[in-house]
């Protein structure tokens, strides 16, 4: 009887297949690696508001290392996108109160499944870069290098999720001072991976003194002794006096992406909560304020305003009015406009990030497939960037509307054309009592050390908040209440290294994981040649 030889690798011993075993396709290690990726996924996202516990993320990313580690890049992919995909499905869950109502489970299954891919695609980058020399900081440079592309695509971007929002407070957050989010999110993920690295290393050796311990210790620890350096100098003096800011939130009621249809209502229960806070400011129980506030599309304009003129000149002190803004063509933007007791309506600043099948439809003919429910929203038109910065109360006051918290670019711009306070109009009530008001406010947090500015957050339904320059929240609301907030704001004009470095920061880490990639592919490819090469030769001899 004819026996078949078979190599199954350079170099090992010959087998007959009588005598070779196939190997199981799905293993218990195979198992445990695939609940672990799912498991570090849930733990980073317990990293995130309203939970405290910023440092679950460093702790995540070590498990999500150490199961990429000796894997394939198929594997490597796998077990990326089942982090992910665990992650994105409890992170944003809240989808389902804005949109679930109408299409379902799908967009918050879809977006989830779609996000997981950058995860995926970082796994198999990772293993990459795992044999370049500092492997741990390739690797996290990787990981944050993909936050970039996933603020461009899908729909317009979506950078929700990214690592430094998960950092509103803790030893890493006062880095968004030198190097925005970017910055923030890379010592972290390098914390966690060289964590992974050290006790890999260790599980290795068994040894405690060894020298090969010391490089994934530094790489561990140095973000955090960084961070923590850096505090001291995260300024909240003001710099150009002091600004007394009232917040209105009017409350809107809980029923999704309805709400569009409930304006009258918000509007009116923002002029009743209006009314209520100049009663107490009438009766000394609350300072009088040098500015007014209220949240994202608290109302309509087309045209005057009896109503908000009467209202503002009641308060005999200029106001910014989150509004949905009529244009001359008919087509609407979203906007903070500067609203003053004498000469009405001044400045607007119109929201530039719109929010996909809220304020705009992406691939309406596709969408109208689906469900009709798009024929009734119509496209907002984008704003230009102009006034980011608007002229109001004695000072200039940075603007930037709702969804664009998550995006670097419009708090970079009203810090950049002056502001030296930064108000945050939202409107979070399309999405229930569930995490997202507290992961949007985590997101302002970063802001403020980002650019040194005390931020405002006035919410329809909440969380409204007072925000220090170091990110401390000095008062805040409830959820779906009506209440308002007053406060004495600090007026900042010195510019963080974050400010004067702007993107470059963000395009300087990805231009170095795009190099460590590369040099991980020419590694690899030496390395298949060179064994390649050595099974050629014991084959000839």
């Amino acid at each position: 009887m004819a026996v078949t030889v078979v190599d199954p690798e350079p170099g090992a011993p010959h087998e007959t297949t009588s005598k070779r075993r196939k190997r199981p396709r799905f293993t218990r290690a195979w198992l445990v690696r695939l609940v672990a990726a799912g498991a570090t996924g849930y733990l980073y996202y317990l990293s995130f508001a309203p939970r405290p516990l910023w440092w679950l993320a460093p702790i995540a990313f070590a498990g999500f290392a150490l199961v990429l580690r000796g894997r394939s890049l198929r594997g490597a992919f796998g077990y990326g996108f089942v982090y992910g995909v665990v992650f994105f499905l409890a992170l944003l869950v809240w989808l389902q109160d804005f949109l679930g109502r109408e299409f379902g489970p799908w967009p918050w299954l879809g977006l989830s499944c779609a996000l997981s891919l950058y995860f995926g695609l970082a796994g198999v980058l990772i293993r990459v870069v795992s044999r370049l020399p500092l492997a741990p900081l390739w690797g996290a440079l990787v990981f944050v290098a993909l936050e970039t592309p996933r603020a461009w695509f899908p729909l317009g971007g979506f950078p929700w999720g990214r690592v430094a929002f998960s950092q509103p407070e803790g030893a890493y957050l006062s880095l968004a001072s030198v190097g925005g989010a970017p910055l923030v999110g890379l010592a972290v993920v390098l914390s966690g991976f060289g964590l992974a690295a050290l006790a890999a290393r260790w599980w290795e050796q068994r040894k405690l003194r060894d020298r090969r311990l010391i490089a994934p210790l530094v790489l561990t620890f140095l973000p955090v002794v960084a961070g923590l350096a850096v505090w001291p100098t995260v300024g909240t003096d003001a710099q150009d006096g002091s600004l007394t800011v009232a917040a209105v939130q009017g409350n809107a009621p809980d029923i999704g992406i309805a709400l569009e249809g409930q304006r009258d209502v918000l509007r009116q229960n923002h002029l009743e909560e209006s009314a209520k806070l100049l009663a107490q400011i009438q009766a000394g129980k609350v300072p009088k304020p040098d500015l007014l506030v209220w949240p994202e599309t608290a109302t309509a304009v087309d045209g005057d305003d009896p109503a908000v003129d009467q209202m503002v000149n009641s308060y005999g002190v200029p106001a910014i009015i989150g509004a949905l803004y009529r244009l001359p063509d008919g087509t609407a933007q979203n906007t903070a406009i500067v609203w003053d007791p004498k000469t009405g309506q001044g400045q607007r600043y119109a929201k530039q990030q719109l929010v996909p099948f809220g304020e705009y439809v992406p691939a309406r003919d596709i969408a109208r497939l689906v469900t009709p429910f798009v024929d009734d929203t119509a496209d907002m038109r984008t704003g230009d960037g102009s006034n980011a910065a608007l002229s109001v109360a004695g000072t200039k006051v940075g603007v930037f509307i709702c969804y664009e918290t998550a995006f670097d670019y419009p708090a970079r711009e009203a810090t950049d054309d002056g502001g030296e306070l930064l108000v945050v109009p939202t409107n979070n009530a399309w999405y229930g009592p569930g995490e997202m008001s507290y992961q949007q406010l985590a997101m302002s947090r970063l802001r403020a050390v980002e650019h040194g500015r005390a931020v405002v957050v006035s919410a329809t339904s909440g969380v409204s908040a007072l925000v220090a320059p170091d990110g401390t929240i000095t008062s805040s609301t409830g959820l779906f209440a009506a209440d308002a907030l007053v406060g004495r704001m600090p007026l900042r004009t010195q510019t963080t290294l974050s400010d004067r470095l702007g993107a470059w920061t963000e395009y300087g880490l990805l231009a170095l994981a795009i190099a460590g990639v590369a040099g991980g592919f020419v590694l690899r490819f030496r390395t298949r040649r060179t064994r390649a090469g050595t099974t050629a030769g014991d084959a000839a001899g």
